[in-house]
């Protein structure tokens, strides 16, 4: 291995460290992201098409919006109408175009 790729080497190895270390975390230890629970304008962040991310959701439980809940519990939430929490989006209460 010459000495030019190792260093290419260790310099993607540090830049993936890097990358890693700033980016925004999926989520939090222990929580769980539960798509379909979120009031209007209090999502943590998007998850289709349409939104950018925290805050942006435009109708209640819209379906490809996230909240994080504690782990576990997603799927036993009730909300109104009959409607569940999911731990994968939902094609269900979207905004309309």
């Amino acid at each position: 291995m010459t000495t030019q790729t190792r260093s290419l080497m260790i310099l993607g190895a540090l830049a993936a460290g890097l990358a890693t270390q700033f980016a925004a975390p999926a989520h939090a230890a222990g929580m769980d992201k539960c798509y379909g629970v979120a009031l209007k304008g209090q999502n943590d962040c998007a998850a289709g098409a349409g939104t950018t991310c925290a805050g942006t959701s435009k109708v209640d439980y819209q379906g490809n919006e996230f909240k994080l809940v504690p782990a576990g519990t997603c799927a036993t939430m009730k909300l109104p109408g009959g409607r569940m929490g999911s731990l994968t989006p939902l094609t269900r209460d979207l905004p309309k175009a």
